[in-house]
């Protein structure tokens, strides 16, 4: 099965979704660099979209002019949106009001807090993991966005080295000068929360793969690892991402494959998520649909939003993900919804969604050699997997339902296809 596996990315869920087909639907359109002929306007929007951030809108701490006149057709003359649109982005290292308020100033427009979705939104949803104690991972405003998240007793790495100094003894100035005392008071660890790529990579894949060994007790040792480990929730599978440096970067996703292979070599098990979250998994489409079909309602359009388009630069999460969605969407409509069943997770009313497209842009992590080109560019070789371990190759599914230079042909093209006014 091509996407065997998809439900990594909600373990603690049932599995129906394991039916979905691995064959991407839609059309290829080579970046047309061209505006497109004027059709008239409408007041009631049945499609929105979902648009990514860095390498759509935004490089780094700089907007893209592309989508500034995208922005432009998007936001009528009082300063609202035409049509729904959500955010939705692997990062995770801001608050999702503040990551509004920087989308804000960039963009020109009033960008409220619930059109934006970071990788780790999701785990709102995952309530019976929100009581354990739990050690954070990642940077930023870490403490406080696990409690938005829900979780209430969260440890992060630097509390965990500072209660136990002889566990991180890579930084020879870092080694504590004498022995400490072992101590008994500190409370059993229950979880791992992966928020996003940390700063000091080699303290924070030390500690936690001491508490997976230890079972949530790092100051003991024990003499076999327990399997199954504690529970490991993640976010944000990108391996890449494009910031202002010529090259990709270095995501969480790379930090996932560092911590997926030492357990691995050290314990010769996999390691496991009960949750992994962000694009591709299709529970964060879900959850970026329902916050479409919200604003929609808040707007006060009452014809229901049947298509969306996802725009992004990245084709193994954003191109990968709003394809395996629109897969899914499809089997819910020939099998039913009840059938086919949800995460378990997301309690959803009856979706009026019937596709979601992709659209990838070239300003971002793909870049082609010869534009408007996807083939691989050395003998027709198949080019290399950037995925996560838990989502199988598919040519098919990163194959993007239509190619385009920048976001604002990407707006062109979809109002263009929905017959509305540029």
């Amino acid at each position: 099965m091509a996407v065997s596996g998809l439900f990594a990315a909600v373990r603690a869920a049932p599995g129906p979704w394991q039916r979905v087909a691995c064959v991407a639907a839609g059309f290829r359109c080579r970046c047309p660099g061209k505006s497109y002929a004027v059709g008239p306007a409408h007041s009631q929007p049945t499609f929105g979209f979902l648009l990514d951030i860095d390498g759509v809108l935004v490089r780094g701490h700089r907007v893209i002019p592309a989508a500034l006149k995208a922005f432009h057709r998007l936001v009528n003359a009082q300063g609202k949106l035409r049509v729904p649109v959500v955010f939705v982005t692997n990062a995770g290292n801001i608050l999702q009001h503040d990551k509004a308020q920087e989308l804000s100033a960039l963009l020109g427009f009033k960008v409220e807090p619930d059109q934006v979705i970071l990788s780790h939104s999701p785990m709102k949803l995952f309530s019976q993991y929100h009581g354990k104690r739990m050690i954070v991972s990642g940077q930023g405003p870490l403490v406080e966005n696990a409690q938005v998240l829900g979780f209430k007793n969260v440890v992060t790495v630097d509390e965990l080295r500072m209660a136990f100094p002889v566990l991180d003894m890579v930084d020879l100035q870092r080694r504590p000068k004498t022995t400490p005392l072992p101590r008994n008071d500190f409370p059993a660890i229950e979880g791992v929360l992966l928020l996003g790529e940390p700063v000091r990579w080699e303290t924070s894949l030390q500690l936690i793969m001491d508490v997976l060994l230890s079972n949530g007790n790092p100051g003991t040792g024990l003499a076999t690892a327990p399997y199954p480990h504690l529970p490991v929730l993640a976010s944000n599978m990108d391996l890449l991402w494009m910031a202002e440096a010529k090259m990709p970067r270095f995501g969480h996703g790379t930090f996932l494959l560092c911590l997926e292979t030492i357990y691995r070599k050290v314990t010769g098990k996999e390691l496991r998520y009960k949750g992994l979250m962000g694009k591709p998994s299709i529970l964060t489409y879900q959850y970026a649909e329902e916050l479409i079909r919200r604003q929609a309602e808040r707007r006060g359009w009452a014809a229901p939003i049947q298509k969306l388009y996802a725009v992004g630069d990245n084709p193994m999460s954003d191109v990968y993900g709003a394809n395996l969605f629109n897969q899914y969407l499809q089997m819910a409509k020939h099998e039913g919804a009840e059938e086919l069943g949800t995460s378990g997770l997301l309690k959803q009313r009856p979706s009026a969604t019937q596709s979601c497209a992709s659209i990838l842009v070239c300003t971002g992590v793909y870049s082609p050699k010869v534009p408007g080109s996807t083939e691989p560019a050395q003998g027709g070789e198949e080019p290399p997997f950037h995925g996560h371990r838990d989502f199988s190759f598919s040519p098919g599914l990163i194959e993007a339902s239509h190619i385009v230079n920048d976001v604002d042909e990407a707006v062109q093209l979809v109002f263009h296809k929905e017959g509305w006014a540029l």
